[in-house]
């Protein structure tokens, strides 16, 4: 039987599926997304970029400025103990307050001064500036806390092992630098090396810095503690120790 040819085209169009414009649209604005998107995580990956190298600039420079310092300081030992001389540093700016005692028959007044501290739990640790209100505060307190000067190791440890922040109220984890810039960036502080910085240097915004950072939650120290019902100096382990409370910390972190 013979086919009529001329009839083939018609039938192959009207089998042929037509795309809905819907589906069209649809389609397009799916491909414009994905270019968007694509642009804007090339542009936040160039931000983040220079965001690290002037965070990592920022801590160059701070390192340097505190080795100049460091140098100065020998200089002026050595040519004080040439001359026969005495040289006698600068006054400790801050001071690392740690509750060594628990709540029970302790006085008002020194569990007042300790919620003001933000030590209300034992191995809690907080930054204290050093003046002459806190001072005789810390000499009330003194039967139930160990602290001393940190260094700048001792800080940074601090901060990077066991700091969190304060977000909202909550504990929160220092997991990205925007954070810090989006609570501090007023104060021209910018990533994890300026709160460094701005605490150990004791700046002008200390105060915002400190209640930023969430106090400091230690262990128990390594090889335990000696005796907490004596001093310092007479072998236990409340009241002033200046700088060997690096060693502590060190134990407790």
């Amino acid at each position: 039987m013979a086919v009529d040819t001329k009839k083939a085209p018609a039938v192959a169009n009207a089998t042929k599926k037509t795309v809905p414009e819907s589906l069209l649209k649809k389609a397009k604005l799916n491909r414009l997304q994905t270019k968007a998107n694509a642009l804007r995580r090339a542009h936040l990956r160039k931000v983040n970029l220079l965001k690290r190298r002037k965070a990592f600039t920022r801590a160059e420079n701070f390192v340097r400025e505190h080795r100049q310092k460091v140098s100065e300081v020998r200089r002026l030992q050595r040519a004080a103990r040439i001359n026969g001389n005495f040289y006698v540093p600068d006054q400790a700016k801050v001071a690392l307050v740690i509750r060594i005692k628990g709540v029970n028959k302790i006085p008002p007044k020194p569990r007042k001064i300790m919620q003001l501290f933000r030590l209300r739990q034992i191995n809690n640790a907080t930054l204290v500036k050093l003046n002459q209100a806190t001072i005789r505060m810390l000499r009330m307190a003194e039967p139930y806390v160990a602290y001393g000067y940190p260094n700048l190791t001792t800080l940074r440890n601090l901060i990077y092992k066991r700091g969190f922040l304060k977000v909202d109220g909550k504990r929160t984890a220092i997991t990205d630098n925007n954070l810090i810039e989006k609570h501090l960036g007023k104060y021209n502080i910018v990533c994890l090396e300026d709160i460094v910085k701005e605490l150990y240097t004791v700046g002008p915004h200390f105060k915002q810095v400190n209640n930023f950072l969430w106090h400091f939650k230690l262990s128990n120290p390594r090889g335990a503690w000696r005796r907490k019902a004596h001093h310092y100096v007479e072998g236990g382990d409340y009241g002033n120790r200046e700088t060997r409370i690096n060693n502590l910390v060190k134990r407790m972190i």
